[in-house]
Parts: C-alpha cells; structure tokens; sequence
C-alpha cells in the first residue's frame, strides 16, 4: 500500500519494489478485504489514495521503518557482530543534512570503512528531520538540539555561518562596505521562509525573500551558485576555508551559527556498530567545526 501510494502506480511500485504488479495489486486488494475499506480509486494520472489510504499511511510508514531497523540489527548480529580481525560489521543508517552530507561526512566515511570494512552505511540526505523514535535512521546528525528523552544526543559545538562570495564576483562589483550595500548585490536564499531564515533577517535588516536574486531551498544549490561567483550567500565557514576563491562579506557584522548535535535512539547504546559510527561523526565533525576562516 505505501509503495501505491508513494510512486502512484502499480508498476512503478512494483518496479521499485522488486515485485510484480500483479503481486502488489493483490496485497493491496487482500488489505482492501482485510480491512472493509476501499484504498485506492483509479484515475487517468494513476492510482489516488482514498482517505481511508492516507490514514493509514501514517501506520504503514512506521512498520516500514521498523521492518528496515529489525533488518538493521539482524545483519549485526550475524557473525557476532564482528568481521574481518574484530571490526564491526552490520549496517548504520544516518541521515544529516545535504551540505554536511555532500562536503563533510564522505571523509568521515571512508576512514571509518578503513578501519571497518565490514561495516555498511546508509545515509539519507535531507534537511527535514527524520524520527529516530519511530527508528527511520539510527543516528542523525542535527542542527537544532533534541528534546525527546528517548535519544542519546553528544553536543559536537556551534557550526558558524557568514556571508560569502567568489573573489571573481567581488572585483568585479565591489565588496560591500555595511549592511545597507548589500541591497546593491546579488543575493543568493532562500525561497520558503523557515525559522533559520527569520532568525537571518534580524541581522539582516531591511533584506526579504523579494530582494534575494537567486532563490532555491536547497542549501547545496546554494553553495554551488556562491561558488560560481553568482552573488552574496550563506556559506559554513569551516566549508569556505577549504576554497582560496571565497571571501568573507561583512566578517565582523553578519555571522550566525547553528549548533550541531550527534544523536541516536537510547535502544542503540549496546550496539557496536552504532557507537563505533556515533563516535567517528562526533569526531570526525569536531575536526570540521575547528577549521575557522576569518
């Protein structure tokens, strides 16, 4: 049902199931017999989930994620959860956010992988938060600090931002000398205004959606248009030192800074494939958050 009902389609379902349209048509129609309730009415686009559907959906996706963790921990267990000359085997699912993902973890990784090879990851990228209660991933690594009493959270420290630019942009339009200047540039943000982008704008006066040039959500888009000498945007400064072509904007009058969390379920805390995991992030991000521009 939640594959229909995600992709749209039988086929496509079926596709990224594994399955058959065929099978997956008659699981949804024993559902249907199971629970007196219709799921789905056809339509030209595909198939459209009934009420009753997206009720339900809600529940589906949590026995989905359990399925996936129980799957997780049973790999662990296989061969003591050990593997080649006592490493840790089994697989970690971490999900963090597209920058960190992109342009800090893949180092992280493959030095982890060096020292266990048997160890597998899977890491989902996205800037929503994804429920480590409900185990859809084991561990998070998270800008905001968490409030559930059921996860283990290590502080790692503040990740500071500024604004940024290519040196190509600034000679050829100058740098800004104050706050008030920046409304002569292009600037890179945001499209959908969130909290982080309203706590922006208190140091950011006078500068809203409207003003900004360039307009995307995603954080690496951004990233890559700063770097294409584009305009003005956000950028982490540990990221910005690692490219000579980027200068700071405004060092000593706009700057914000997001604290960085390592988390996982407290149901993992004997695991070792989640502690080995949980303590290279904490440190490998600590080595990041040390790397400071001016």
């Amino acid at each position: 049902m939640l594959g229909a009902i995600e992709h749209g389609s039988l086929s496509e379902a079926a596709r990224v199931l594994g399955s058959t349209q065929p099978t997956i048509g008659r699981h949804i129609a024993e559902l249907e017999r199971a629970f007196k309730l219709p799921l789905f009415t056809r339509s030209p686009t595909g198939l459209l989930p009934t009420p009753a559907a997206l009720a339900l959906m809600p529940f589906a996706r949590a026995m989905a994620s359990s399925e996936a963790a129980l799957r997780r921990a049973a790999d662990g267990q296989q061969e003591g959860g050990h593997g080649e000359e006592g490493s840790v085997r089994g697989t970690v699912r971490v999900t963090a956010s597209e920058v960190i993902g992109v342009e800090v973890m893949p180092a992280i990784l493959a030095s982890l992988r060096e020292r266990h090879p048997a160890l597998r990851i899977e890491l989902v990228l996205s800037n929503q938060l994804q429920d480590l209660l409900h185990r859809e991933a084991d561990l998070a690594v998270r800008m905001t600090a968490p409030t559930q009493e059921q996860l283990l959270a290590r502080k790692v420290g503040d990740l500071p931002l500024g604004l940024f630019a290519h040196r190509a942009y600034l000679d050829a339009r100058g740098a800004p000398r104050n706050v008030e200047q920046l409304a002569g540039h292009a600037l890179i943000g945001y499209d959908a205004e969130t909290p982080f982008v309203r706590s922006m704008a208190a140091q950011w006066p006078g500068i809203g959606r409207d003003d900004f040039a360039l307009r995307a959500d995603s954080n690496l888009v951004q990233l890559a248009l700063v770097r294409a000498g584009a305009g003005i945007g956000v950028c982490q400064v540990p990221l910005a030192r690692r490219d000579p072509a980027l200068r700071r904007v405004l060092p000593k009058t706009v700057g914000w800074s997001l604290p960085t969390w390592v988390t996982m379920h407290e149901d993992l805390r004997h695991s070792a494939r989640c502690r080995v995991v949980f303590d290279a992030l904490h440190a490998g991000l600590a080595r990041h958050l040390a790397a400071r521009a001016t």
